[in-house]
């Protein structure tokens, strides 16, 4: 929350007075609502001190004359969201560092805006009565830790200075990530990861004899990434042809000190290699866009959840065919798997595989994706067992059942992050 936010409260509210009392609408004259945002910003700063504040413009628009007062109250009321918007960023700052509020020694306020008196008593009613420190000047604060941040950056702080003593860490502000399997959103680095950093993961592709995949570079907080900003894509050729999921192409994000985002792909077997640099001006999002793409993932959190089971569902639904697929070509089974039940299988395999793709998840219920992969089981899971039993396998139906809960849930866990990530597409 800026000070200009609150400034434009109060143009609002003295335009609206403006036109109830004159008829004219002011807002269209530039120079009108400079004038005017001029006295509401000297009248937020007396309000800071004093319990009412006046503004008195002539000759403010079409030769008419504007004067009017506000109280604190008055203030407070119209900019009661904002100041609520204070309390959530603390809580959520206190969330992402894994700290409660009563571990907190200090509460040391920055910018001007942290003068109004309203601000002060909400912080000090949310850390229970703790005083908050108003020993550092609010303006050369921020000056001081540009200052600061610019030192360490040019390497011009020197060991002794006082500004040695003090560390500044930026950090990510919002997940980064590539596209994976069923467009879901696999992140590399979490929200709030300390810059400079390096981190990599292994990913694998999603189709047999795949010889290349597109890495596409995503930030955000929604698990789909078509709610995501796209930063950037590349492809990586050359992957030698093998079944799915057996390629290793390990996948390598690294931010430097000023903010530099360098993505890296590489097939572990054939050393292939690809990249791109995305520097903090192309594609990147506004500190209001930041907000906004937070703001949505709490918002969404609900649906978005639903849809990241959706999409685990639809995924395992996709695997379980290509295993059946495999299960039909090669192996003892196969060997012993009857014309009819191999006829069967094979129809099974196709017929999912065509679901997957003329069904989206975003327009699919959740109940019905787990029909989906009840319904297959349920063709599956018997000819499986006739042909355990037929090559001296006893397998019980109820125990073959478990085995494939068990082979879904791993599945889930793959696409979830926990372990090697069928991915690019």
């Amino acid at each position: 929350m800026g000070g200009e936010d609150l400034d434009n409260i109060l143009v609002s509210h003295f335009a609206n007075e403006f036109k109830r009392k004159t008829g004219s609408d002011m807002t269209v004259n530039q120079r009108a609502l400079r004038r005017l945002r001029t006295s509401c910003e000297k009248a937020k700063r007396a309000l800071s001190s004093g319990i009412q504040a006046s503004i008195e413009l002539d000759t403010l628009f079409e030769g008419k004359d504007f004067g009017s007062t506000i109280t604190r109250a008055r203030f407070e009321e119209l900019c009661a969201e904002d100041f609520r918007k204070c309390l959530k960023i603390v809580i959520k700052v206190l969330q992402d560092a894994n700290i409660d509020k009563k571990d907190i020694d200090e509460v040391v306020l920055v910018g001007g805006s942290s003068r109004i008196p309203k601000i002060v008593e909400l912080l000090e009613g949310f850390f229970q009565g703790k005083k908050v420190n108003k020993s550092i000047n609010p303006d050369e604060a921020v000056a001081y830790g540009a200052a600061v941040q610019a030192g360490i950056l040019s390497g011009n702080i020197k060991k002794g200075d006082a500004a040695d003593q003090i560390l500044l860490l930026d950090v990510i502000p919002l997940n980064m990530g590539i596209e994976t399997q069923g467009g879901a959103m696999a992140v590399v680095l979490p929200r709030n990861t300390t810059i400079p950093t390096s981190q990599k993961k292994i990913f694998s592709t999603s189709r047999d004899d795949q010889t290349f995949v597109d890495i596409k570079v995503y930030e955000g907080e929604r698990p789909n990434v078509r709610d995501n900003n796209l930063l950037g894509k590349f492809t990586l050729n050359g992957i030698p042809p093998a079944k799915r999921a057996v390629p290793q192409i390990e996948v390598k994000f690294d931010v430097d000190a000023n903010g530099i985002l360098s993505v890296a792909a590489e097939e572990l077997t054939s050393k292939q290699k690809g990249q791109i640099t995305i520097t903090s001006d192309k594609g990147r999002l506004s500190a209001e866009d930041v907000a906004k793409m937070l703001q949505d993932a709490e918002k969404f959190a609900a649906r978005d959840k639903e849809l990241l089971e959706i999409t685990d569902w639809m995924n395992s639904i996709e695997n379980f065919a290509f295993n059946v697929k495999n299960t039909i070509s090669e192996g003892t089974v196969s060997e012993n798997l009857e014309a009819a039940d191999k006829e069967a299988l094979g129809k099974l395999a196709v017929e999912l595989l065509a679901w997957v793709e003329s069904n989206p998840k975003t327009q699919m219920s959740l109940d019905d994706v787990k029909a989906k992969r009840k319904e297959a089981e349920s063709v599956y899971n018997p000819i499986i067992t006739k042909v355990y039993n037929k090559i001296g396998h006893t397998v019980d139906p109820e125990y073959a059942k478990q085995q494939q809960e068990q082979q879904q849930q791993q599945e889930q866990q793959q696409q979830q992050g926990g372990g090697q990530e069928q991915g690019p597409q």
